[in-house]
């Protein structure tokens, strides 16, 4: 008995009769787990110790009864571990988004499943040309309707600000639901037409928007800027373009430009590498700033990304006080993902410390990097010699003889020219104006040679190129290492069993058994180590 535990006072008496509570052991761990009813933390008189039990005749006034009633706990559902307007907002039964994987890896199939599941899931099409993406569009509102909770991803494109443009009229056109804006650093008329065409107010003169706007932030000035009203200079180009009111311009001054921002810390893809426990308390807190500053009438939420494969891991981010949760890496393992077979049994077999930073494709020349699978592809070197090379010489022509045959040999498997001349071919029926550029930019030519590797690398990881396994450009954080523990001798460690909702719901699942746990623990219940480890089942 400790000191602690025997000086509480009981708030009533609890008759158990011939019953007992669970002090210890497997009836204690199972008594956790049961979070879907009421439970009672209760003191035996003769012991002092504590423990749980569901059963028992409440007996009013300390004394009655043969056990001290210390607390009731209600029951925990997985629904309520975020805020409920997320719920309400989205029509989601779950505070959960299974984010958008680029080039299609997040897959029409997968939006569909988890919103019939009641979840959000956004089709990754960043990387995607626009027909591609028109036929995603297509595909889901004619599935799914501008109900159901689904979304697409916009991905900021400074490289092609015409396609990113393009893709936003396509959303607002065919009535995207939901737009998740990804790797911005600052706002573009692109995600700010998102935000604001289609605003109205209602008779109560509540601003109501045609779509919302997730945005995914890893830095507090970028939250800023989706946090706050649109900029004035920014609205004025977009209603002299006629992609906006006057009115619509109006009503922007009143609402941030996202009602949805992820906290995005170390995860796959483009990354900062911020730990969530730092970061996360540092835009709630800047959300609370600017919510207060701006007056705005409707809640903001703040919701939590990367790192999230484990229970343990959702448990806390909700713990930091995460509106919703968003997870990524470990949805590239889904049955429903569009990564090849061969893909995701390197994905099966990864660690936690299995990745690394590597160059990415459509920020190459400005030194952005992204986070991959290290295990078992030699993608991540080889993409950085290349930037080594691209960093060093003015030209393709530039590079010394003995160390372009080494490139052309043993990393791109092709000759300049062969690559010069398929790379003019894909960016004359994309954007001719980057074959212009290329043409009178050296510089630029070499970037589109080298980037045509790294692009290449994530297609032969989709298709299942097996000649180029070594190559394999998968995203891929620390999460999915972390999973694979967590799912080791489950179902869930099979890839043809990992459906997108079994991972949602396990995940879910086990972080309200691991919230039960802690809460009982702050009651002073010696709650065993097990009980904070849930193990993978067939969720209906």
């Amino acid at each position: 008995m400790s000191h602690a535990s025997s000086s509480i006072s009981p708030v009533a008496g609890l008759r158990l009769g011939a019953g007992k509570a669970a002090t210890s052991g497997v009836a204690l761990v199972e008594a956790i787990a049961e979070v879907r009813s009421p439970v009672h933390v209760v003191r035996e008189r003769d012991t002092g110790r504590l423990g749980v039990t569901r059963a028992g005749e409440v007996v009013p006034g300390p004394g009655g009864g043969d056990h001290d009633l210390m607390a009731t706990l209600p029951a925990l559902f997985p629904e309520w571990l975020g805020e409920r307007s997320f719920g309400e907002v989205h029509g989601v039964r779950f505070p959960y988004v299974a984010g958008e994987m680029a080039n299609g890896i997040a897959t029409t199939r997968m939006v569909i499943e988890l919103a019939r599941a009641e979840l959000l899931g956004f089709f990754g099409a960043a990387g995607l040309g626009l027909p591609r993406v028109r036929e995603a569009v297509e595909e889901l509102v004619s599935t799914l309707g501008d109900r159901a909770p689904w979304g697409v991803n916009l991905i900021h494109s400074p490289n092609e600000p015409a396609l990113e443009d393009a893709a936003a009229a396509l959303m607002i056109e065919r009535g995207v639901p939901r737009v998740s804006a990804s790797a911005f650093m600052s706002l573009t008329p692109a995600v700010v037409r998102c935000a604001v065409a289609g605003l109205t107010v209602d008779g109560s003169g509540r601003v109501w928007r045609a779509r919302q706007v997730f945005a995914k932030i890893s830095r507090a000035e970028v939250a800023t800027r989706f946090l706050s009203p649109a900029p004035d200079e920014l609205l004025r180009g977009l209603v002299a373009a006629g992609h906006v009111t006057h009115a619509e311009a109006e009503l922007a001054r009143r609402v941030p430009i996202a009602d949805d921002v992820t906290v995005e810390a170390d995860s796959g893809g483009h990354t900062d590498n911020q730990a969530l426990p730092a970061l996360f308390p540092t835009i709630a807190a800047l959300r609370d700033e600017l919510v207060a500053r701006h007056g705005y009438q409707t809640p903001v939420r703040v919701g939590a990304a990367g790192g999230l494969g484990t229970p343990a891991a959702v448990a806390a981010a909700f713990a930091l006080g995460a509106a919703y949760v968003v997870t990524g890496s470990v949805n590239q393992a889904a049955v429903e993902a569009g990564l090849s077979d061969d893909a995701k049994a390197l994905l099966a077999k990864a660690d936690v410390p299995d990745v690394t930073m590597a160059p990415a494709a459509d920020m190459f020349e400005l030194g952005v990097q992204v986070q991959v699978l290290r295990r078992g592809t030699m993608f991540a070197s080889r993409a950085s010699k290349l930037y080594d090379v691209y960093v060093s010489h003015a030209s393709l022509e530039a590079i010394p003889a003995e160390l372009r045959a080494r490139l052309e040999r043993d990393v791109l498997r092709a000759t300049f020219d062969e690559i010069w001349a398929d790379t003019r071919a894909f960016w004359s029926r994309r954007d001719a104006g980057e074959v212009a550029k290329a043409e009178a930019d050296p510089k630029h030519r070499m970037a589109l040679v080298f980037r045509w590797y790294l692009g290449k690398a994530s297609k032969w990881a989709i298709d299942g190129e097996r000649a180029r396994v070594t190559d394999f450009q998968i995203w891929c954080g620390p999460a999915m290492g972390a999973f694979n523990r967590w799912t080791a001798g489950s179902f869930l460690a099979e890839p043809r069993e990992r459906g997108v909702v079994q991972i949602a719901r396990n995940l879910l699942e086990g972080a309200a058994v691991v919230t039960r746990a802690q809460q009982l623990r702050t009651y002073g219940v010696a709650v065993p180590a097990e009980a904070f480890r849930f193990a993978p089942r067939r969720l209906a």
